[in-house]
Protein backbone atom coordinates (compact mmCIF):
# COMPACT_ATOMS: atom_id res chain seq x y z
CA UNK A 1 0.00 0.00 0.00
CA UNK A 2 1.10 3.69 -0.75
CA UNK A 3 0.17 6.50 1.37
CA UNK A 4 -0.78 9.87 -0.25
CA UNK A 5 -0.79 12.81 2.16
CA UNK A 6 -3.83 15.01 1.26
CA UNK A 7 -4.11 18.58 2.24
CA UNK A 8 -6.24 21.61 1.35
CA UNK A 9 -4.37 23.68 -1.81
CA UNK A 10 -5.39 27.57 -2.19
CA UNK A 11 -6.66 27.83 -5.48
CA UNK A 12 -3.81 29.94 -6.39
CA UNK A 13 -1.44 27.03 -5.93
CA UNK A 14 -0.12 24.72 -8.78
CA UNK A 15 -1.83 21.51 -7.48
CA UNK A 16 -1.02 18.96 -11.09
CA UNK A 17 -4.65 17.05 -11.45
CA UNK A 18 -2.38 13.86 -11.63
CA UNK A 19 -1.99 14.51 -7.34
CA UNK A 20 -5.22 14.68 -6.74
CA UNK A 21 -6.91 12.11 -4.68
CA UNK A 22 -9.83 11.72 -6.45
CA UNK A 23 -6.82 11.12 -9.67
CA UNK A 24 -5.09 8.68 -7.67
CA UNK A 25 -8.34 6.68 -6.63
CA UNK A 26 -9.24 6.66 -10.48
CA UNK A 27 -5.44 5.05 -10.98
CA UNK A 28 -7.07 2.33 -8.70
CA UNK A 29 -9.93 1.55 -10.38
CA UNK A 30 -8.16 1.35 -13.58
CA UNK A 31 -5.35 -0.71 -12.46
CA UNK A 32 -6.15 -3.74 -14.10
CA UNK A 33 -4.47 -6.24 -11.75
CA UNK A 34 -6.76 -9.43 -11.62
CA UNK A 35 -8.66 -10.38 -8.38
CA UNK A 36 -6.89 -12.89 -5.94
CA UNK A 37 -8.96 -15.88 -5.03
CA UNK A 38 -9.44 -14.98 -1.74
CA UNK A 39 -10.83 -11.82 -2.36
CA UNK A 40 -13.09 -13.08 -5.26
CA UNK A 41 -13.90 -15.84 -2.31
CA UNK A 42 -15.25 -12.83 0.19
CA UNK A 43 -16.91 -11.07 -2.58
CA UNK A 44 -19.44 -13.83 -3.62
CA UNK A 45 -19.85 -14.16 0.29
CA UNK A 46 -21.38 -11.03 0.39
CA UNK A 47 -23.13 -11.23 -3.07
CA UNK A 48 -25.18 -14.04 -1.12
CA UNK A 49 -24.90 -12.00 2.97
CA UNK A 50 -26.77 -9.02 0.55
CA UNK A 51 -28.93 -11.40 -0.69
CA UNK A 52 -29.64 -12.97 2.44
CA UNK A 53 -30.98 -9.37 4.50
CA UNK A 54 -32.74 -8.13 1.32
CA UNK A 55 -34.99 -11.62 1.27
CA UNK A 56 -35.45 -10.55 4.62
CA UNK A 57 -36.67 -6.64 4.54
CA UNK A 58 -38.38 -7.79 1.28
CA UNK A 59 -42.19 -7.23 3.04
CA UNK A 60 -41.11 -4.29 5.29
CA UNK A 61 -42.52 -1.14 4.52
CA UNK A 62 -39.30 1.23 3.53
CA UNK A 63 -38.23 -1.52 1.59
CA UNK A 64 -41.72 -1.79 -0.55
CA UNK A 65 -41.73 1.97 -1.05
CA UNK A 66 -38.40 2.06 -2.76
CA UNK A 67 -39.12 -0.66 -5.02
CA UNK A 68 -42.50 0.63 -5.63
CA UNK A 69 -40.19 4.06 -6.77
CA UNK A 70 -38.11 1.88 -8.61
CA UNK A 71 -41.23 -0.01 -10.87
CA UNK A 72 -42.12 3.60 -12.38
CA UNK A 73 -38.93 3.31 -14.48
CA UNK A 74 -39.32 0.20 -16.12
CA UNK A 75 -35.88 0.12 -18.90
CA UNK A 76 -34.06 -2.19 -20.89
CA UNK A 77 -31.63 -3.00 -20.64
CA UNK A 78 -32.15 -2.11 -17.61
CA UNK A 79 -31.39 -3.33 -14.22
CA UNK A 80 -33.74 -5.99 -11.92
CA UNK A 81 -34.49 -5.56 -8.62
CA UNK A 82 -35.00 -7.95 -6.03
CA UNK A 83 -38.56 -9.67 -5.43
CA UNK A 84 -39.92 -8.75 -8.76
CA UNK A 85 -39.42 -9.47 -12.50
CA UNK A 86 -38.28 -7.30 -15.57
CA UNK A 87 -35.46 -4.57 -15.43
CA UNK A 88 -35.87 -1.27 -14.49
CA UNK A 89 -33.52 2.03 -15.11
CA UNK A 90 -30.52 1.55 -12.95
CA UNK A 91 -30.00 4.28 -10.62
CA UNK A 92 -33.14 2.97 -9.55
CA UNK A 93 -32.43 -0.77 -8.92
CA UNK A 94 -29.49 0.75 -7.29
CA UNK A 95 -31.72 2.57 -5.05
CA UNK A 96 -34.38 -0.07 -4.42
CA UNK A 97 -32.28 -3.02 -4.05
CA UNK A 98 -30.18 -0.72 -1.75
CA UNK A 99 -32.71 0.27 0.84
CA UNK A 100 -33.00 -4.01 1.05
CA UNK A 101 -29.70 -4.78 1.79
CA UNK A 102 -29.67 -2.06 4.47
CA UNK A 103 -32.83 -1.62 5.85
CA UNK A 104 -32.58 -4.41 8.54
CA UNK A 105 -28.47 -3.12 9.48
CA UNK A 106 -27.57 -6.63 8.93
CA UNK A 107 -24.32 -6.96 6.17
CA UNK A 108 -20.80 -6.48 6.36
CA UNK A 109 -19.03 -3.68 8.35
CA UNK A 110 -15.91 -1.71 8.69
CA UNK A 111 -14.25 0.35 11.43
CA UNK A 112 -11.03 2.09 11.71
CA UNK A 113 -11.03 6.32 11.64
CA UNK A 114 -14.58 6.12 9.95
CA UNK A 115 -17.51 3.83 10.15
CA UNK A 116 -19.02 1.74 6.78
CA UNK A 117 -20.89 -0.93 5.26
CA UNK A 118 -19.16 -1.74 2.46
CA UNK A 119 -21.27 -4.02 1.26
CA UNK A 120 -23.38 -0.50 0.19
CA UNK A 121 -21.10 -0.82 -2.57
CA UNK A 122 -23.19 -4.44 -4.21
CA UNK A 123 -26.24 -2.90 -5.61
CA UNK A 124 -25.11 0.18 -7.39
CA UNK A 125 -22.02 -1.61 -9.02
CA UNK A 126 -24.27 -4.72 -9.84
CA UNK A 127 -27.13 -2.80 -11.02
CA UNK A 128 -25.12 -0.59 -13.54
CA UNK A 129 -22.55 -3.56 -14.81
CA UNK A 130 -25.79 -5.26 -15.86
CA UNK A 131 -27.65 -2.64 -17.62
CA UNK A 132 -24.27 -2.03 -19.45
CA UNK A 133 -24.22 -5.70 -20.03
CA UNK A 134 -21.13 -6.87 -18.47
CA UNK A 135 -20.30 -10.43 -17.29
CA UNK A 136 -19.44 -11.98 -14.00
CA UNK A 137 -15.81 -11.02 -14.29
CA UNK A 138 -16.45 -7.46 -15.05
CA UNK A 139 -18.44 -7.38 -11.61
CA UNK A 140 -15.98 -9.20 -9.34
CA UNK A 141 -13.09 -6.47 -10.20
CA UNK A 142 -16.17 -3.75 -9.77
CA UNK A 143 -16.80 -5.29 -6.64
CA UNK A 144 -13.23 -5.49 -5.74
CA UNK A 145 -13.00 -1.84 -6.33
CA UNK A 146 -15.63 -0.38 -4.41
CA UNK A 147 -14.37 -2.59 -1.06
CA UNK A 148 -10.94 -1.40 -1.07
CA UNK A 149 -11.87 2.68 -1.87
CA UNK A 150 -14.74 2.68 1.41
CA UNK A 151 -12.27 0.44 3.31
CA UNK A 152 -8.98 2.52 2.62
CA UNK A 153 -10.98 5.73 3.16
CA UNK A 154 -13.00 4.86 6.29
CA UNK A 155 -8.78 3.91 7.47
CA UNK A 156 -7.81 7.34 6.65
CA UNK A 157 -10.44 9.66 7.05
CA UNK A 158 -13.17 10.71 10.36
CA UNK A 159 -16.20 12.02 9.00
CA UNK A 160 -18.34 11.08 12.32
CA UNK A 161 -15.90 13.93 14.34
CA UNK A 162 -17.37 16.52 12.24
CA UNK A 163 -21.46 15.05 12.14
CA UNK A 164 -20.58 13.96 8.57
CA UNK A 165 -22.62 10.79 7.53
CA UNK A 166 -20.68 7.58 6.96
CA UNK A 167 -22.03 7.34 2.90
CA UNK A 168 -19.54 10.30 2.04
CA UNK A 169 -16.82 7.65 1.20
CA UNK A 170 -19.59 5.88 -0.16
CA UNK A 171 -20.41 7.81 -3.29
CA UNK A 172 -16.78 8.08 -4.06
CA UNK A 173 -16.28 3.90 -4.07
CA UNK A 174 -18.86 3.22 -5.90
CA UNK A 175 -18.47 5.11 -8.60
CA UNK A 176 -14.92 3.86 -8.67
CA UNK A 177 -16.02 0.88 -8.42
CA UNK A 178 -18.64 1.43 -11.66
CA UNK A 179 -15.57 2.59 -13.43
CA UNK A 180 -14.05 -0.85 -13.34
CA UNK A 181 -16.87 -2.91 -13.69
CA UNK A 182 -17.22 -0.86 -16.93
CA UNK A 183 -13.85 -0.39 -18.09
CA UNK A 184 -14.05 3.23 -17.79
CA UNK A 185 -11.10 5.48 -18.42
CA UNK A 186 -9.14 7.07 -15.92
CA UNK A 187 -10.40 10.70 -16.88
CA UNK A 188 -13.94 10.21 -16.74
CA UNK A 189 -13.58 7.81 -13.23
CA UNK A 190 -11.83 10.86 -11.98
CA UNK A 191 -15.16 13.08 -12.72
CA UNK A 192 -17.60 10.48 -11.53
CA UNK A 193 -15.78 10.21 -8.01
CA UNK A 194 -15.64 13.90 -7.68
CA UNK A 195 -19.58 14.63 -8.49
CA UNK A 196 -20.79 11.27 -6.39
CA UNK A 197 -18.25 12.62 -3.45
CA UNK A 198 -20.31 17.07 -4.11
CA UNK A 199 -23.56 15.29 -3.85
CA UNK A 200 -23.28 12.60 -1.02
CA UNK A 201 -22.32 14.55 1.79
CA UNK A 202 -24.92 15.16 4.29
CA UNK A 203 -24.58 15.05 8.42
CA UNK A 204 -25.16 12.42 10.73
CA UNK A 205 -28.77 13.56 11.53
CA UNK A 206 -30.07 10.35 10.27
CA UNK A 207 -28.31 8.40 12.90
CA UNK A 208 -29.31 10.65 15.74
CA UNK A 209 -32.21 11.29 18.10
CA UNK A 210 -34.92 9.97 16.37
CA UNK A 211 -33.71 7.51 14.04
CA UNK A 212 -36.31 7.09 10.67
CA UNK A 213 -35.75 4.87 7.81
CA UNK A 214 -33.95 7.38 6.12
CA UNK A 215 -31.65 5.37 7.81
CA UNK A 216 -31.51 2.79 5.24
CA UNK A 217 -32.33 5.42 2.30
CA UNK A 218 -29.36 6.83 2.81
CA UNK A 219 -26.69 4.72 1.48
CA UNK A 220 -28.77 3.28 -1.18
CA UNK A 221 -29.23 7.04 -2.51
CA UNK A 222 -25.14 7.43 -2.49
CA UNK A 223 -25.29 4.68 -4.92
CA UNK A 224 -28.02 5.75 -6.82
CA UNK A 225 -25.95 9.07 -7.19
CA UNK A 226 -22.68 7.28 -7.85
CA UNK A 227 -24.73 5.81 -11.14
CA UNK A 228 -25.54 8.82 -12.13
CA UNK A 229 -22.69 10.56 -11.51
CA UNK A 230 -20.71 8.04 -13.78
CA UNK A 231 -23.30 8.60 -16.31
CA UNK A 232 -23.02 12.34 -16.74
CA UNK A 233 -19.37 11.94 -16.44
CA UNK A 234 -19.34 9.41 -19.46
CA UNK A 235 -21.09 11.88 -21.65
CA UNK A 236 -17.87 14.51 -20.67
CA UNK A 237 -19.55 16.66 -17.70
CA UNK A 238 -16.90 17.34 -15.12
CA UNK A 239 -16.93 18.04 -11.15
CA UNK A 240 -16.05 20.28 -8.79
CA UNK A 241 -12.40 20.02 -8.47
CA UNK A 242 -10.09 18.94 -6.59
CA UNK A 243 -13.26 18.00 -4.33
CA UNK A 244 -11.30 16.82 -1.29
CA UNK A 245 -8.29 18.77 -1.64
CA UNK A 246 -9.79 22.24 -3.10
CA UNK A 247 -9.72 25.74 -1.05
CA UNK A 248 -13.60 24.98 -0.24
CA UNK A 249 -13.23 21.74 -0.93
CA UNK A 250 -14.38 18.86 1.72
CA UNK A 251 -11.48 18.85 3.73
CA UNK A 252 -11.38 22.79 4.39
CA UNK A 253 -15.14 23.26 4.93
CA UNK A 254 -16.43 19.90 6.11
CA UNK A 255 -13.75 17.97 7.77
CA UNK A 256 -10.61 19.29 9.64
CA UNK A 257 -10.16 22.55 8.39
CA UNK A 258 -7.38 23.84 5.81
CA UNK A 259 -4.90 23.49 7.84
CA UNK A 260 -5.54 19.41 8.53
CA UNK A 261 -3.96 16.88 6.81
CA UNK A 262 -4.71 12.99 6.10
CA UNK A 263 -2.27 10.05 4.88
CA UNK A 264 -4.34 7.97 2.69
CA UNK A 265 -3.72 4.39 1.82
CA UNK A 266 -4.34 2.77 -1.64
CA UNK A 267 -2.81 0.29 -3.70
CA UNK A 268 0.19 0.79 -5.49
CA UNK A 269 0.36 -0.42 -9.49
CA UNK A 270 -0.07 -3.79 -9.72
CA UNK A 271 -1.18 -4.49 -6.22
CA UNK A 272 -4.28 -6.76 -5.45
CA UNK A 273 -7.15 -4.95 -3.88
CA UNK A 274 -7.91 -6.69 -0.74
CA UNK A 275 -9.57 -4.47 1.51
CA UNK A 276 -12.27 -7.00 1.43
CA UNK A 277 -10.39 -9.20 3.58
CA UNK A 278 -10.38 -6.69 6.48
CA UNK A 279 -14.07 -6.20 6.86
CA UNK A 280 -16.51 -8.54 8.62
CA UNK A 281 -20.57 -9.48 8.20
CA UNK A 282 -22.99 -9.52 11.10
CA UNK A 283 -24.57 -12.93 12.78
CA UNK A 284 -27.11 -10.79 14.48
CA UNK A 285 -29.31 -7.68 12.67
CA UNK A 286 -27.86 -4.73 15.21
CA UNK A 287 -25.38 -2.31 14.77
CA UNK A 288 -22.12 -3.36 14.84
CA UNK A 289 -20.79 -2.25 17.88
CA UNK A 290 -23.97 -4.01 19.23
CA UNK A 291 -22.69 -7.65 18.17
CA UNK A 292 -20.33 -8.69 20.91
CA UNK A 293 -22.15 -6.95 23.86
CA UNK A 294 -24.91 -9.73 22.12
CA UNK A 295 -22.77 -12.91 22.40
CA UNK A 296 -21.68 -11.34 25.91
CA UNK A 297 -25.33 -10.96 27.16
CA UNK A 298 -25.72 -14.85 25.97
CA UNK A 299 -22.46 -15.91 27.82
CA UNK A 300 -23.75 -14.51 30.85
CA UNK A 301 -26.81 -15.39 31.38
CA UNK A 302 -26.39 -18.74 33.13
CA UNK A 303 -24.06 -16.48 35.78
CA UNK A 304 -26.57 -14.08 36.60
CA UNK A 305 -29.22 -15.97 37.09
CA UNK A 306 -32.54 -13.97 38.21
CA UNK A 307 -32.13 -10.64 36.27
CA UNK A 308 -34.60 -9.64 38.65
CA UNK A 309 -30.91 -9.29 41.23
CA UNK A 310 -29.39 -6.74 39.13
CA UNK A 311 -29.20 -3.54 40.39
CA UNK A 312 -26.41 -2.18 37.76
CA UNK A 313 -24.92 -2.68 34.76
CA UNK A 314 -21.86 -0.93 32.86
CA UNK A 315 -21.06 -1.83 30.15
CA UNK A 316 -17.10 -0.44 29.44
CA UNK A 317 -16.38 0.23 25.91
CA UNK A 318 -14.86 2.47 23.25
CA UNK A 319 -15.61 5.65 22.59
CA UNK A 320 -17.37 5.14 19.48
CA UNK A 321 -19.79 2.64 21.23
CA UNK A 322 -20.28 5.20 24.29
CA UNK A 323 -21.59 7.91 22.08
CA UNK A 324 -22.56 6.34 19.42
CA UNK A 325 -24.84 3.56 20.77
CA UNK A 326 -24.68 4.16 24.09
CA UNK A 327 -25.57 7.03 27.17
CA UNK A 328 -22.71 9.28 26.00
CA UNK A 329 -25.07 10.29 22.94
CA UNK A 330 -27.30 12.11 25.62
CA UNK A 331 -30.21 10.53 23.57
CA UNK A 332 -33.33 9.87 25.97
CA UNK A 333 -34.93 8.08 22.63
CA UNK A 334 -32.41 5.60 23.37
CA UNK A 335 -34.73 4.34 26.75
CA UNK A 336 -37.96 5.15 25.08
CA UNK A 337 -40.24 1.22 24.97
CA UNK A 338 -42.07 3.44 21.76
CA UNK A 339 -38.53 4.13 20.10
CA UNK A 340 -38.63 3.11 16.56
CA UNK A 341 -36.66 0.21 14.95
CA UNK A 342 -34.10 1.86 14.02
CA UNK A 343 -33.62 4.26 17.13
CA UNK A 344 -33.32 0.27 19.16
CA UNK A 345 -31.06 -0.80 16.82
CA UNK A 346 -28.65 2.07 17.78
CA UNK A 347 -29.03 1.16 21.90
CA UNK A 348 -26.87 -1.31 23.12
CA UNK A 349 -28.67 -0.87 26.41
CA UNK A 350 -32.45 -2.26 24.90
CA UNK A 351 -29.87 -4.79 23.16
CA UNK A 352 -28.31 -5.85 26.23
CA UNK A 353 -31.42 -6.09 27.93
CA UNK A 354 -32.90 -8.09 25.31
CA UNK A 355 -30.47 -10.64 24.94
CA UNK A 356 -29.96 -11.47 28.38
CA UNK A 357 -33.25 -12.15 28.68
CA UNK A 358 -34.15 -14.06 25.36
CA UNK A 359 -30.42 -15.81 25.00
CA UNK A 360 -30.72 -14.84 21.27
CA UNK A 361 -31.49 -12.05 18.91
CA UNK A 362 -33.84 -12.02 16.34
CA UNK A 363 -34.29 -9.54 13.06
CA UNK A 364 -37.95 -9.20 13.87
CA UNK A 365 -38.76 -10.65 17.06
CA UNK A 366 -36.20 -8.49 18.88
CA UNK A 367 -37.70 -5.24 18.09
CA UNK A 368 -41.47 -5.82 18.21
CA UNK A 369 -42.85 -3.36 19.79
CA UNK A 370 -44.54 -5.38 22.48
CA UNK A 371 -41.18 -6.72 22.85
CA UNK A 372 -39.92 -3.30 23.93
CA UNK A 373 -43.22 -2.21 26.07
CA UNK A 374 -42.67 -5.31 28.53
CA UNK A 375 -42.48 -4.10 31.58
CA UNK A 376 -39.53 -6.26 32.93
CA UNK A 377 -37.51 -5.73 29.83
CA UNK A 378 -37.97 -1.48 30.51
CA UNK A 379 -36.82 -2.39 34.18
CA UNK A 380 -33.48 -3.85 33.27
CA UNK A 381 -33.00 -1.76 30.02
CA UNK A 382 -33.02 1.46 32.52
CA UNK A 383 -30.42 -0.10 34.79
CA UNK A 384 -28.03 -0.44 31.95
CA UNK A 385 -25.06 2.59 31.04
CA UNK A 386 -22.33 2.54 29.06
CA UNK A 387 -18.36 4.30 30.32
CA UNK A 388 -16.01 5.05 28.11
CA UNK A 389 -12.56 2.89 28.82
CA UNK A 390 -9.49 4.31 27.16
CA UNK A 391 -8.17 0.99 26.45
CA UNK A 392 -11.55 -0.22 24.48
CA UNK A 393 -10.76 3.27 22.47
CA UNK A 394 -7.05 2.82 21.89
CA UNK A 395 -8.13 -1.21 20.94
CA UNK A 396 -11.35 0.19 18.65
CA UNK A 397 -8.34 2.08 16.43
CA UNK A 398 -5.53 -0.24 16.70
CA UNK A 399 -4.49 -1.43 13.57
CA UNK A 400 -3.32 -4.49 14.43
CA UNK A 401 -6.11 -6.87 13.70
CA UNK A 402 -5.11 -9.39 16.42
CA UNK A 403 -5.63 -6.24 18.57
CA UNK A 404 -8.11 -4.41 17.22
CA UNK A 405 -11.73 -4.94 19.25
CA UNK A 406 -15.67 -3.70 18.89
CA UNK A 407 -16.65 -5.62 22.51
CA UNK A 408 -16.70 -4.39 26.21
CA UNK A 409 -16.46 -4.94 29.62
CA UNK A 410 -19.66 -5.52 31.40
CA UNK A 411 -19.75 -5.02 35.12
CA UNK A 412 -22.96 -6.51 36.54
CA UNK A 413 -23.72 -5.69 39.75
CA UNK A 414 -26.34 -7.50 42.22
CA UNK A 415 -28.86 -6.56 44.84
CA UNK A 416 -26.40 -8.30 47.15
CA UNK A 417 -23.88 -6.25 46.23
CA UNK A 418 -21.87 -9.37 44.30
CA UNK A 419 -20.40 -7.81 40.56
CA UNK A 420 -20.27 -10.03 37.91
CA UNK A 421 -17.69 -9.42 35.31
CA UNK A 422 -16.85 -10.36 31.96
CA UNK A 423 -15.87 -9.33 28.92
CA UNK A 424 -15.66 -9.86 24.89
CA UNK A 425 -13.50 -8.07 22.14
CA UNK A 426 -14.88 -9.37 19.21
CA UNK A 427 -18.32 -11.31 18.03
CA UNK A 428 -18.48 -14.85 17.75
CA UNK A 429 -18.80 -14.31 13.68
CA UNK A 430 -16.01 -11.95 13.63
CA UNK A 431 -12.54 -13.83 12.09
CA UNK A 432 -10.75 -13.74 15.06
CA UNK A 433 -14.01 -14.81 16.89
CA UNK A 434 -15.26 -17.59 18.64
CA UNK A 435 -17.29 -18.97 15.46
CA UNK A 436 -16.07 -17.18 12.03
CA UNK A 437 -17.86 -16.90 9.12
CA UNK A 438 -17.32 -19.19 6.55
CA UNK A 439 -19.11 -20.00 3.02
CA UNK A 440 -20.86 -22.72 5.02
CA UNK A 441 -22.19 -19.59 7.50
CA UNK A 442 -23.10 -17.34 4.86
CA UNK A 443 -24.59 -20.18 2.43
CA UNK A 444 -26.79 -20.97 6.29
CA UNK A 445 -27.97 -17.11 7.06
CA UNK A 446 -28.83 -16.66 3.62
CA UNK A 447 -31.07 -20.18 3.81
CA UNK A 448 -32.23 -19.00 7.58
CA UNK A 449 -33.47 -15.01 6.25
CA UNK A 450 -34.75 -16.61 2.67
CA UNK A 451 -37.13 -19.20 4.66
CA UNK A 452 -40.62 -18.69 4.12
CA UNK A 453 -40.15 -15.80 1.64
CA UNK A 454 -38.03 -17.45 -1.42
CA UNK A 455 -39.09 -21.03 -1.95
CA UNK A 456 -36.33 -23.39 -1.92
CA UNK A 457 -35.75 -24.13 -5.68
CA UNK A 458 -35.20 -20.38 -5.89
CA UNK A 459 -32.90 -20.56 -3.18
CA UNK A 460 -30.98 -23.11 -5.04
CA UNK A 461 -30.73 -21.44 -8.17
CA UNK A 462 -29.93 -18.31 -6.25
CA UNK A 463 -26.93 -20.07 -4.50
CA UNK A 464 -25.61 -22.07 -7.96
CA UNK A 465 -25.01 -18.40 -9.17
CA UNK A 466 -23.46 -16.67 -6.64
CA UNK A 467 -20.92 -18.98 -6.28
CA UNK A 468 -19.98 -19.29 -9.78
CA UNK A 469 -20.42 -15.35 -10.41
CA UNK A 470 -16.75 -14.81 -11.69
CA UNK A 471 -18.06 -17.22 -14.73
CA UNK A 472 -21.19 -15.24 -15.34
CA UNK A 473 -21.64 -14.14 -18.76
CA UNK A 474 -22.40 -11.04 -20.11
CA UNK A 475 -26.40 -10.62 -19.34
CA UNK A 476 -25.95 -13.25 -16.69
CA UNK A 477 -25.85 -10.43 -13.80
CA UNK A 478 -29.68 -11.31 -13.60
CA UNK A 479 -28.87 -14.36 -12.14
CA UNK A 480 -27.63 -12.61 -9.28
CA UNK A 481 -31.61 -11.75 -7.95
CA UNK A 482 -34.32 -13.79 -6.74
CA UNK A 483 -38.09 -13.96 -7.20
CA UNK A 484 -40.73 -13.80 -4.74
CA UNK A 485 -43.98 -15.07 -5.28
CA UNK A 486 -46.94 -12.74 -5.42
CA UNK A 487 -48.39 -14.23 -2.11
CA UNK A 488 -44.71 -12.91 -0.63
CA UNK A 489 -45.58 -9.50 -2.11
CA UNK A 490 -48.57 -8.91 -1.40
CA UNK A 491 -47.33 -9.53 2.58
CA UNK A 492 -45.66 -5.60 2.06
CA UNK A 493 -47.52 -2.74 2.58
CA UNK A 494 -49.14 -1.07 -0.22
CA UNK A 495 -46.92 1.80 -1.26
CA UNK A 496 -49.04 5.17 -1.41
CA UNK A 497 -49.30 7.17 -4.69
CA UNK A 498 -46.23 9.36 -4.99
CA UNK A 499 -45.13 11.72 -7.69
CA UNK A 500 -44.03 8.71 -9.84
CA UNK A 501 -46.76 6.65 -9.69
Amino acid sequence: MKNHLVRTHRSAEVFPRTQHLAWRIAEVATDPVAVAPDTEEMIVNRIIDNAAVAAASITRRPVAHARAQALAHPYRPGSPVFGVPGTYSPEWAAWANGVAVRELDFHDTFLAAEYSHPGDNIPPILAAAHHAGRGGRDLIRGLATGYEIQIDLARAICLHEHKIDHVAHLGPSAAAGIGTALGLDTETIYQAIGQALHTTTATRQSRKGEISSWKAYAPAFAGKMAVEAVDRAMRGEGAPAPIWEGEDGVIARLLSGPDAEYSVPLPGPGEPKRAILDSYTKQHSAEYQSQAPIDLARRMRARIGDLDRVASIVLHTSHHTHVVIGTGSGDPQKFDPEASRETLDHSVMYIFAVALQDGTWHHERSYAPERARRPDTVALWHKISTAEDPEWTRRYHSTDPAEKAFGARAEVTLTSGEVIVDELAVADAHPLGARPFAREQYIAKFRTLAEGVVDAAEQDRFLDAAQRAGSLAPGELAHLTFAVSDEVLARAPKSPKGLFR
